[in-house]
């Protein structure tokens, strides 16, 4: 099994460090705001990455955070009066509910900053006695970049080269322009923690190696999260933990592509952010998961306006040959175990799962062919790809209860417009006047819908 390694720009082959167990930590959301299918994708491909190495037999520890106090949280607290520690609270509850929408698992250890202030405490006063860090004399404590020699090892990029185009803080008792907060100073009415250095609160960066010290020690096998972190976050975090352990940190690190809305980067400026919630009123969590796992994780997603529409399309297509295969032959007594063995060489290399999607074209082709032959060992396969797909978050679902589910997804989206023109068209073609109906038909196509008539009457959908 092979993964890219960030640090090394290379695919390695997976050795963890202590043999049979994995440590895994990966970067969660910060709850300012509402969970953006950005945060969906990140927390999915970790998630599957965990049940992929369990299934390669590793006893995985999978911990995960929430960022529950920054600028942006105090800004927002600010902004709707809600004292910021309960208007985080509010915040991880929701976007909980939205990843249990999602069926995204939760990891094995949750972790947030407001719980590992103490850990955090003794993390930057054990830096400051190494002389790595350094009290500003202002309530401020910074750590001291000179003093880490392989500073910009991640990024592979030099300090000047990092600190252009980035924001630093404008703190005259800094040493230097590159060095960065590890306790910030408390404003007149913001939250904050005593401490050594007086009342504050952590920088962003210190949280996740203070807590990746507090629950797995010195050293561990995979970090990771979305690309966007690998400067400044997480070059910090190598150099706040090297600093004070003088090991390596993290063995392996892995990044995720970044999001992209019709060739835009998704961001609140561009006013271009997809919620997860308002996915998931439109599509199901399947169909989501399709999409975005048809990329290899380290690449950018570009999500079109039929992005999502045809992975719904595609699944509701596979689901309907699950169902005739079922009703006609049962569930498979066993699996077809060659499918399972071709899924595990594709996500072998660096956990393809666009590769392993791509089999499934030509797997229910061949599954659609025996059912038209009446070959039983249709039901073979299809058990075996329920089994071997269910990892990827997929086909875990009756098939009668995907395809309502699909269905009426579809009809909430179709808008009226829509509807009414599929109606006079209907009327139109009863009426025998097929010029008008053909009319009609043309119309409701330029919108962006299909019409399949049939002795019944007629199904209006999306292309």
């Amino acid at each position: 099994m092979r993964i890219y390694n960030t640090l090394t720009r290379r695919k390695e082959e997976f050795v963890p460090i202590e043999e049979g167990k994995v440590k895994m930590y990966a970067c969660g959301i910060t709850v300012s705001g509402d969970a953006h299918v950005g945060h969906g994708y990140q927390a999915l491909i970790y998630d599957i990455m965990r049940k992929y190495l369990e299934k390669k037999g590793y006893k995985v520890t999978y911990a995960r955070n929430y960022t529950d106090v920054d600028d942006k949280i105090i800004a927002k607290s600010i902004e709707t009066g809600i004292p910021a520690d309960k208007y985080a609270a509010a915040m991880i509850e929701k976007i909980n509910s939205v990843m249990r929408k999602m069926e995204i698992d939760d990891p094995t250890l949750w972790l947030k900053a407001t719980e590992n202030i103490g850990n955090i405490i003794e993390f930057i006063k054990k830096l400051i006695a190494g002389g790595h860090a350094y009290d500003a004399g202002n309530g401020n404590v910074y750590f001291d970049v000179s003093s880490f020699k392989r500073y910009g090892c991640l990024s592979n990029r030099s300090v000047e080269d990092m600190l252009d185009g980035v924001r630093v803080d404008n703190d005259e008792s800094k040493r230097s322009p590159a060095d960065f907060a590890l306790w910030k100073a408390a404003k007149p009415g913001e939250i904050s923690w005593d401490s050594p250095w007086g009342k504050g609160r952590p920088g962003w960066h210190i949280e996740c190696s203070a807590m990746n010290m507090a629950a797995f020690g010195d050293e561990i096998d995979i970090h990771g999260g979305g690309r966007d972190l690998i400067f400044p976050h997480h070059e910090n975090e190598i150099a706040q933990t090297e600093s004070l352990t003088g090991k390596r940190f993290a063995k392996y690190w892995t990044h995720n592509g970044l999001i992209k809305v019709n060739g835009q980067k998704m961001s609140k400026s561009l006013n271009n952010s997809l919620l997860l919630e308002d996915l998931l009123e439109k599509y199901t969590n399947e169909a989501i998961k399709f999409a975005l796992l048809q990329n290899n994780y380290r690449g950018d997603i570009n999500i079109t306006d039929n992005l999502f529409p045809e992975a719904e399309k595609h699944l509701t297509e596979f689901y309907k040959i699950i169902d005739a295969v079922e009703k006609k032959f049962g569930f498979g007594k066993s699996g077809n175990r060659a499918i399972d063995e071709k899924f595990d060489k594709d996500m072998d290399e660096d956990f393809n799962t666009a590769l392993a999607l791509s089999e499934l074209y030509p797997l229910f082709r061949s599954v659609a062919a025996k059912l038209a032959a009446s070959d039983a060992s249709a039901a073979e396969d299809v058990r075996q790809i329920r089994e071997t797909y269910s990892l990827l978050g997929l086909f875990k679902k009756g098939a009668e209860e995907y395809l309502a589910e699909a269905a009426a997804k579809n009809a909430e989206e179709i808008p009226a417009e829509a509807k009414e023109l599929a109606e006079e068209r209907w009327r139109a073609k009863r009426a025998g006047n097929y010029g008008l109906a053909d009319e009609l038909r043309a119309r409701v196509e330029a919108l962006g819908y299909t019409i399949k008539d049939s002795k019944e009457g007629y199904a209006l959908s999306k292309k």
